[in-house]
């Protein structure tokens, strides 16, 4: 993965990150020779987006399966979190 400076990044903005992202889909941004941040092309963000809420979705599904999800009114359930408190 390629890197950019964030001095680097200051001086040329966006265009710095273009050389790195021609790369690879992801470059890291240093801060005072430190990784800090790292900046992605929105097609490889989107990808990741949809795997982490796939995964959420099969996980959910699970818990339903397994029955530790509770099919109770917004009401039965705002006043068993008041016995609880």
């Amino acid at each position: 993965m390629s890197t950019v400076a964030a001095i680097e990044l200051k001086r040329r903005g966006v265009s710095a990150l273009a050389p790195a992202l021609a790369e690879d889909d992801q470059a890291i941004i240093t801060v005072r020779g430190k990784d800090q941040y790292v900046v992605m092309k929105m097609e490889t963000y989107n990808r990741l987006r949809e795997a982490e809420l796939d995964h959420a979705v099969r996980e959910a599904r699970a818990d339903y399966a397994a029955g530790r999800i509770a099919d109770r009114s917004v009401k039965a359930h705002l006043k068993r979190l008041d016995r609880h408190v």
